[in-house]
């Protein structure tokens, strides 16, 4: 087994039918396969400590993106359940990249290949469960919105 993690490759699965999180999700799988392929040859804790730092700004980004077309869309008025769901898996990939960075910061080695695997896993997951179910909900509401 080499130390190169497999890298991801955007699938139409992965799209949600909102454009702006369907770019942002190529967004995080480019530079999720840049950090594994970059890992292959360094894995210096500097180099994993900034590769989770560049992750972590634009995850978040990303995540406010989403948040914000929730709030527009009445997303947890409309789906109480999914969209509490769907805040709390944000907080607690946040919470886990915080504790991956802050572990480094510790001195604490962390196998470059377990943290692009986890990160790979948690993003694929997210989209094709919890993002898809946001981009239906948003879909159908542009379409009916357009309708009235």
């Amino acid at each position: 087994m080499t130390g190169v993690q497999e890298l991801l490759t955007w699938k139409a699965d992965f799209e949600t039918g909102v454009a702006e999180i369907d770019e942002q999700h190529m967004i995080l799988v480019h530079t999720l396969n840049e950090a594994s392929l970059k890992l292959k040859d360094d894995a210096a804790i500097d180099s994993l400590e900034q590769i989770t730092q560049d992750l972590l700004a634009y995850a978040l980004y990303h995540f406010d993106t989403e948040e914000t077309l929730m709030q527009e869309y009445d997303y947890e008025e409309k789906d109480r359940e999914a969209a509490l769901r769907h805040l709390d898996q944000h907080r607690r990939f946040s919470e886990k990249v915080v504790g991956v960075r802050d572990a480094l910061k510790a001195g604490e080695s962390i196998p470059p290949r377990e943290l692009i695997a986890f990160l790979n896993d948690w993003l694929v997951t997210h989209i094709l469960n919890t993002d898809k179910l946001l981009g239906a909900f948003i879909v159908a509401r542009r379409n009916g919105a357009a309708n009235d």
